[in-house]
């Protein structure tokens, strides 16, 4: 068994970093050892935006990059900062230049390949250069319709086509993500929103798509998204959003990716606030027609906090253990709970 804890660094304490946080130092053989923010949060104590009181436990005061990331200090760093490869490259590049494993939350990172070819190619380099590994997972990209998809294919002998389907609640998250959906907005704002970019909607489509045909081996040719608003004919108010009777209460996104001319592949995600408030039940499918047929079914879904916050902490061991490079999802083993302690997951020292 190794000897040392295992040592983290988490960049960025908002609800995704400072979850992870908390989950950690419920953990055995591990432990934080330098936290990086920015603004009013620099020089306070991280233990002032966890929920995890610090008790006997080492402070940990929250510092810029240049201050907490020095060579090879820590096994990993995971980032909860981004959602595009494009703005967080210098970022991750700062940290595998440290000689230090990544971990990130960013959706566009489980399937960098899909939409920044050119970044995910220089971030392979720079980490077998270093002698390091980075992958971006979480719980959408990164599990529910992309690897759970491929992994419920491997009982089959063919596959003609996929629905991944993922009716989830926004009611718990913030107010930036009641904006980039556009809750309580009417339908031409929405609209003009989604003319203009304004409006997100979900990020990772084309991730979650290239990620299950590049397993099974198809070529996509063709990726196309769309996105309409959910209204609502009652009030609807959750912690962070409010949408009154005649406008949205959330986003309906879908994808489809196209091999040979055929749509092979359809991601299904309508997310809203307070659903059960108009009937609708959350939950997680994986459709497979093939041979034999899959009918996944989880209801109600897998929440996308704790969900996203557990696969980056749970996939520590396999990044740490990994090749060096850029890795994703289908490159490592399964992600699993870690209820032992941390070290003995460790292969290499």
């Amino acid at each position: 068994m190794r000897k040392e804890n295992v040592k983290v660094i988490i960049w960025g304490l908002g609800a995704m970093g400072s979850g992870m946080a908390d989950m950690l130092l419920k953990k055995e053989g591990v432990e934080i050892v330098g936290a990086v923010g920015r603004g009013n949060k620099l020089g306070k104590s991280m233990y002032d935006y966890i929920a995890t009181e610090r008790g006997d436990r080492p402070d940990v005061i929250i510092g810029t990059p240049e201050d907490v990331i020095t060579e090879g200090c820590a096994d990993v760093v995971l980032t909860a900062t981004d959602s595009f490869t494009k703005i967080a490259f210098d970022r991750l590049k700062f940290i595998l230049e440290k000689k230090i494993n990544v971990v990130s939350s960013a959706e566009e990172m489980a399937y960098p390949l899909a939409q920044s070819p050119e970044e995910a190619k220089k971030l392979d380099e720079i980490a077998k250069a270093n002698g390091v590994s980075i992958i971006g997972t979480g719980i959408n990209p990164g599990l529910i319709m992309d690897l759970l998809v491929v992994l419920m294919t491997g009982c089959c002998e063919s596959v003609d086509s996929i629905t991944a389907r993922r009716v989830n609640s926004l009611s718990p998250f913030g107010p930036a993500v009641m904006e980039e959906q556009g809750i309580g907005i009417t339908k031409e704002e929405f609209e003009e929103g989604v003319r203009t970019g304004h409006l997100s909607g979900h990020v990772g489509f084309p991730e979650s798509i290239r990620m299950i045909a590049d397993a099974l081996g198809w070529e996509v040719e063709k990726i196309e998204q769309s996105m309409e608003p959910i209204m609502t004919d009652v009030d609807r108010k959750s912690p962070y959003g409010f949408a009154k009777a005649g406008n949205v209460a959330g986003c309906a996104m879908k994808g489809f990716g196209y091999v040979d001319g055929e749509m092979k592949i359809e991601m299904d995600h309508p997310q809203q606030i307070e659903p059960e408030m108009v009937g609708v039940q959350t939950g997680d499918y994986v459709i497979i027609k093939g041979n034999p047929n899959i009918n996944l079914v989880n209801s109600p879904e897998v929440p996308g906090g704790i969900g996203t916050i557990a696969m980056c902490v749970n996939m520590i061991p396999h990044i740490i253990n990994a090749r060096p490079g850029l890795k994703t999802m289908i490159d490592l083993p399964v992600p699993r709970a870690i209820m032992g302690d941390m070290r003995k997951m460790i292969e290499v020292e």
